[in-house]
């Protein structure tokens, strides 16, 4: 566990090394990196979405067409779960 007095160290210690004037710059190449981090694994999360969207409304139309009424017990609910992977099974 990293606590305060580690980080002072370590912030003392990165300002002998780099010097005070490197470390804004040190710091702005370090948060650009993440940004562009950020924005690739976002269309990556983003195509994996897409592909869960659609198989999320293909089970939709086999509820509304398998299910008539709406469960309202936990055993109801476990047991319209269950028919809906009986008849993904069967396709």
């Amino acid at each position: 566990m990293v606590g305060p007095a580690s980080v002072a160290v370590i912030a003392t210690v990165a300002i002998i090394i780099f010097g005070p004037k490197k470390l804004p710059e040190l710091g702005r190449a370090m948060g650009s990196t993440l940004r562009e981090f950020k924005s690739a694994t976002k269309g990556l999360t983003d195509e994996d979405f897409d592909s869960t969207k659609q198989k999320s409304t293909e089970t939709k139309t086999v509820e509304k067409a398998e299910v008539t009424e709406q469960p309202t017990t936990v055993v109801e609910k476990v047991e319209t779960v269950e028919k809906i992977e009986k008849v993904e099974e069967t396709k």
